[in-house]
């Protein structure tokens, strides 16, 4: 689990800055994750820390595309 600060939901990419400064785009996310955090609709989430698991999961064209597959609120 790593720890990021969600930072927007736009054109159907999540993203999260991590502790280092490192800003990451998620394609996808669980719906058991989604469904425990609205994320495309609930704006009370953005500046909110979470931990969060995640994969690198290939597409149809081999490129890779990452989901969250967990998100755990922490603040």
């Amino acid at each position: 689990m790593r720890v990021a600060v969600f930072q927007s939901y736009a054109n159907g990419l999540y993203t999260f800055m991590f502790e280092n400064g490192e800003d990451m785009i998620f394609d996808e996310i669980h719906p058991r994750a989604l469904k425990q955090f609205d994320l495309k609709h609930d704006e009370s989430y953005i500046e909110k820390t979470f931990k969060i698991t995640f994969v690198e999961v290939p597409d149809a064209n081999d490129d890779v595309i990452y989901r969250i597959d967990s998100l755990k609120l922490v603040s």
